[in-house]
């Protein structure tokens, strides 16, 4: 019976969190922007590596902005491709191109938005990712939100799309949650948390923090590292704009091999957050899965045990609706939630694996092996 109180515990501090994350994202007032005359020097920095297949895409969906052309700038840091990247940008003559010279680094994707930074002629700095499309109003938006906020660092929601597969269901299930998970933060100034495809600050407020200084090591986090530097110092001007207008689209991975190597990547910088509460909140998350998982193994030798594996999971899931269901309301991903109870088994190993691999392993990332 400890192993069962143990767990019993473990679900009652994670309801508790997911509740509360819930009640911050449902105090989130959607935004619609103002009618306002667009003042705002913007410069979008996109980091590139091998991205010939999409990038076309996301340039097109820049280039056509309802934002005056003459008040924004798109600029492209070339991550030494060995693909057609650099050519297709060279397509649209409104897109700067700049070829990234540095190498040996640990983080390439830091170095290539902080050069796109540096040549950047705008106060306000937006960045998003190669896979991403923007929406028409995206930069009107966070224009407006900007000026009705006044706030220097704004994190914004990204959408997954999918093909219905297995594979890409889960991920953007699992990707609902971390999106309502991040918005619900940054609404209760409790972690900070946002997404590298759809967020912007001000040019003079990252240099004020230093940039990445004492983070360029690192190899993942350019997004919340940076929001964490920026909190510390303006923590009433770090906001979350949700609005339609201002959704993202993003790829899913498309192969097992690909969507674990991401997640690894994205588990790496777990144990260089100097943010405790989100590392207390990923050590709960780790914990309950790992007890989960230990609680299956053994059933093995007593099967009792199966049915509080069975209990458990199906706790988790109902507990993780209470968050997800408000949150694919947002996204118009309703039909994702039938899978939450389903995926709960894969999602306890994704977690243990990503984790363990993140903090012990290696990754590869656009043909490259990182630590």
């Amino acid at each position: 019976m400890l192993l069962f109180y143990i767990l019993l515990g473990l679900l009652i501090v994670y309801g508790i969190l997911i509740i509360y994350y819930r009640m911050g994202w449902k105090t989130i007032p959607p935004f619609i922007a103002d009618q306002i005359i667009p003042q705002l020097r913007i410069s979008i920095i996109v980091a590139a590596r091998n991205e010939e297949k999409v990038i076309g895409r996301l340039l097109k969906s820049l280039t056509e902005q309802t934002y005056p052309s003459e008040l924004y700038e798109i600029i492209v840091v070339d991550d030494h491709s060995t693909d057609a990247t650099a050519k297709i940008v060279q397509h649209f003559s409104k897109v700067r191109l700049i070829q990234l010279e540095e190498n040996n680094l640990n983080s390439y994707k830091k170095k290539a938005i902080e050069t796109g930074i540096a040549a950047a002629t705008g106060d306000w700095i937006v960045t998003t990712d190669a896979d991403c499309v923007a929406p028409p109003n995206w930069l009107l938006t966070i224009a407006s939100f900007k000026e009705k906020t006044n706030a220097v660092f704004i994190a914004a929601p990204v959408v997954m799309e999918t093909n219905r597969t297995i594979l890409q269901n889960f991920q953007a299930l699992d990707f609902l949650t971390m999106q309502g998970i991040t918005a619900a933060s940054v609404q209760h100034k409790f972690h900070t948390m946002c997404n590298g495809a759809n967020l912007s600050f001000e040019k003079k407020v990252f240099d004020e923090v230093g940039g990445f200084t004492n983070i360029d090591h690192i190899s993942s986090g350019d997004d919340m590292f940076l929001m964490h530097k920026i909190a510390q110092i303006h923590p009433s001007g770090v906001s979350y704009l949700q609005s339609k207008d201002a959704l993202i689209n993003t790829e899913a991975q498309v192969t097992w091999n690909d969507f674990f190597q991401q997640r690894i990547r994205w588990a790496s910088k777990a144990t260089h957050y100097k943010d405790i509460n989100i590392f207390v909140v990923l050590l709960l998350v780790y914990v309950l899965n790992l007890f989960l998982f230990f609680i299956f193994l053994v059933g093995f030798w007593q099967q009792k045990f199966w049915i509080y594996f069975v209990f458990g999971a199906t706790t988790k899931a109902i507990i993780e609706w209470l968050l997800v269901h408000p949150v694919a309301k947002f996204y118009g991903k309703q039909h994702l939630i039938k899978f939450l109870f389903l995926y709960q088994p894969l999602h306890i190993i994704y977690v243990l694996l990503a984790g363990w691999l993140g903090t012990f392993g290696n990754f590869e990332w656009k043909g490259r092996t990182v630590k």
